[in-house]
């Protein structure tokens, strides 16, 4: 029985498969990303150099590397490896797999892990059938899941799980696993003779939107598709690298994580003062298709709450902007909505709101999304605790002015510009007050 139980058991040669399936790590040295949970003397680290695993959910967006942990842990493991689908699976074949992982182990003493892809896609009765053997070890289960267990995943099987949650890749991630498939030649396009340059190379790693698959997808398409010159070489330029990937896919589920997490961020932002964060959030919520009557409440809820009678009129421009936005609907309901976040977010005109989300609305369809920092994520439903969301928060009411320096996204950006014009003077005074004069 081979030891990579990733490996296709058809005749179809490693070769044909995806350039992502061939470049997935053998070991962890090869393993790139996550380090909060794989870096050195990391528990989840030292479980599978020990290969002492127990069960394992590992939770996070698509191509951050949670099947590629599996395919390591398949390879290092000394137990039997099984590894199953649920979107294909069905319960016959999991009580297959574990009257076999018991019969196993009567006869050899080792056990079976059992490594479920998609597991959130199991009904209530399929996880049943994992609890009695998962709670006693055998099988071992690694789940794989982009939901958030804590909605999609029976609490019981939960407890009997440890839940480590996968982040999107860096840009700089990003980039060594694509130049890594460039230079290897065994698995990845180094007999192809590619050369692509770093312009190409940053922009794969932008696009690709922390996504490592998509990523690998796309200089694999390029490379395949482009002829080679008169030298025999693959030209791989930025034109190519921007044929290649496409308009980019904005992660954002509306019913789950990257629903609550940025209307949490969203809300957060306005309550901070912080416009520019504020457009920044609600223009990956248009562009990702959340429904603009769902930010319109958002907004007139923080106008009552946040701004209340420290300026009356913030709660009528946020009104407007409810009825005007269902009146007009998109694309142009971008624009009361965008001047009534920054009216909440400065309270105490300009069309410095509308080019404020124009400018915002942009990077976030031609450059990386930016993720929502933990400590802004939703912190309100029970188990978020385990995943730190809202930890490090600080309060604005719970300081001097209602306001601390705080950072609302990891990559800040000037898009609201307030001009020297009516009541917005008051505005970029009040800004210019707060950034210039708080020392918290």
């Amino acid at each position: 029985m081979p030891k990579d139980f990733f490996e296709r058991k058809s005749g179809i040669t490693k070769k044909r498969e995806p350039l992502s399936v061939r470049m997935r790590p053998r070991n962890l040295s090869e393993y790139v990303g996550q380090e909060h949970i794989l870096g050195e003397g990391k528990l989840l680290r030292r479980a599978i150099e020990a290969d002492r695993i127990s069960s394992l959910i590992f939770y996070g967006p698509p191509g951050c590397g949670k099947t590629a942990l599996g395919h390591v842990i398949s390879i290092t493991a000394s137990s039997y490896f099984e590894n199953i689908n649920a979107a294909l699976s069905n319960v016959n074949e999991v009580r297959n797999i574990i009257m076999k992982a018991k019969k196993q182990f009567d006869l050899e003493g080792k056990k079976t892990i059992l490594f479920i892809d998609e597991i959130h896609r199991f009904n209530k009765a399929q996880q049943d059938v994992l609890m009695p053997d998962v709670e006693k070890g055998n099988p071992i289960l690694v789940g794989t899941t982009t939901h958030n267990p804590f909605f999609s995943i029976n609490s019981a099987l939960l407890s009997r799980s440890q839940i480590f949650e996968f982040k999107l890749l860096t840009t700089e991630e990003i980039t060594r696993i694509l130049e890594s498939a460039l230079k290897d030649r065994e698995r990845g396009l180094g007999k192809a003779k590619v050369i692509m340059n770093k312009d190409a190379i940053i922009f794969l790693s932008k696009a690709s939107d922390g996504d490592a698959r998509r990523a690998l997808a796309a200089l694999e398409v390029g490379a395949l598709t482009t002829r080679p010159n008169k030298n025999k070489i693959i030209e791989f330029t930025l034109d190519v690298a921007k044929e290649s990937i496409q308009r980019k896919a904005i992660i954002y589920d509306k019913d789950e994580d990257a629903h609550y997490d940025t209307s949490s961020a969203f809300i957060k932002s306005m309550r901070g003062s912080d416009p520019d964060a504020a457009l920044y959030w609600l223009a990956k919520m248009l562009v990702a298709g959340e429904d603009p009557r769902f930010i319109a409440r958002r907004i007139v809820i923080c106008a009552a709450e946040d701004v209340g009678n420290a300026d009356p009129q913030a709660l009528l421009v946020a009104n407007a902007a409810l009825q005007i936005s269902e009146f007009v609907g998109l694309p142009e309901a971008r624009i009361p909505l965008a001047q009534a976040v920054v009216y909440i977010a400065c309270a105490p005109k300009s069309n410095a709101a509308y080019m404020g989300i124009s400018r915002a609305m942009d990077d976030v369809e031609k450059e990386r999304t930016q993720e929502v920092p933990t400590y802004l994520k939703d912190a309100s439903y029970f188990g978020a605790e385990k995943l730190e969301h809202g930890i490090g928060y600080k309060y604005t009411h719970n300081f001097e002015d209602h306001y601390v320096k705080q950072d609302y996204m990891p990559n800040k950006k000037k898009y609201y510009i307030p001009q020297a014009i009516g009541y917005e003077k008051k505005i970029k005074e009040w800004l210019k007050y707060l950034t210039t004069h708080s020392t918290k």
